[in-house]
């Protein structure tokens, strides 16, 4: 829930951000010199980019919850096995001892979501975040009926 609610509001912040910057844009659209609207036009492509940014991240975000939801009705989360430091952080050794795990079970079923979705959070436990994200992408593909992404 937590996570949900930095979520949100990172977005919300984002949006006026956007907001402010695009009025920049227009205000230097109508002030109406080369410069000034060649620069307006440059400040208002960075607001549709975010806008574009966000939204791809919302809808990957959303797809995960599905398929972590639909995990876990059918009870096959991972359980998080994990040693953790003192700190609370997780041991290394320890993620890199599940991740083999859970890439060998990937290796044994290539074409199953689940397994991928336990390899996303595998990677995502080593502090892998780029792998984590494409395997995640992987098992919302597969679990969508559609040809995933070759890396």
């Amino acid at each position: 829930m937590r996570a949900k609610i930095t979520y949100a509001v990172t977005a919300a912040v984002l949006v006026v951000y956007f907001v402010l910057v695009g009025s920049r844009g227009v205000l230097l659209i109508q002030n109406g010199t080369l410069i000034t609207v060649t620069f307006g036009i440059a400040v208002l492509i960075l607001p549709v980019i975010g806008i574009w940014f966000l939204w791809k991240n919302t809808q990957f975000v959303r797809k995960a919850n599905r398929l972590a939801a639909e995990l876990d009705a059918e009870g096959g989360l991972p359980v998080d096995e994990l040693r953790r430091t003192a700190g609370g952080r997780i041991d290394r050794d320890s993620a890199d001892e599940v991740f083999a795990r859970r890439k060998v079970e990937t290796e044994d079923a290539p074409d199953d979501w689940r397994s991928w979705f336990r390899l996303a959070v595998a990677y995502h436990d080593a502090r892998d975040t780029p792998r984590a994200r494409k395997a995640m992408q992987r098992a919302i593909a597969l679990r969508e009926g559609r040809p995933p992404a070759e890396a």
